[in-house]
């Protein structure tokens, strides 16, 4: 089993920046596919980026492509989400979640842990 657990979210304005993070419990977190996905209020979980367990290939959503970076820091047990020039319809609960086998995906029933959620709000 492994726990994540998120951090860095926040209410910030529109055009700022936040950073959030994803700690694992395992010490084998170096050899899973991270993902982060969001859920806004009313609507469905949607996938936001995922990065393969070497942080060598990364995928994003359309929607977050060239603002948001994914990074992974695996001697630390952490998988980062860069999130800059945030926009209103960015504010969502931002979820981590680890792929135990796999390559990178945006299908959220592939990802086997995830976190419990932290809150992005962006207000204009």
């Amino acid at each position: 089993q492994v726990q994540l657990v998120e951090s860095g979210g926040g209410l910030v304005q529109a055009g700022d920046s936040l950073k959030l993070s994803c700690a694992a419990s395992r010490s084998t977190f170096w050899s899973y596919t991270m993902g982060w996905f969001r859920q806004a209020a009313g609507k469905e979980r949607e996938f936001v980026g995922a990065i393969a367990w070497s942080g060598g290939s990364t995928d994003y959503a359309d929607s977050v492509k060239g603002r948001f970076t994914i990074s992974r820091d695996n001697a630390k047990n952490t998988v980062y989400l860069q999130m800059n020039s945030l926009k209103p319809e960015d504010t969502a609960v931002y979820y981590c979640a680890a792929r135990k086998y796999g390559s990178r995906t945006m299908l959220s029933r592939e990802y086997d842990y995830w976190g419990q959620g932290t809150q992005v709000t962006v207000s204009s």
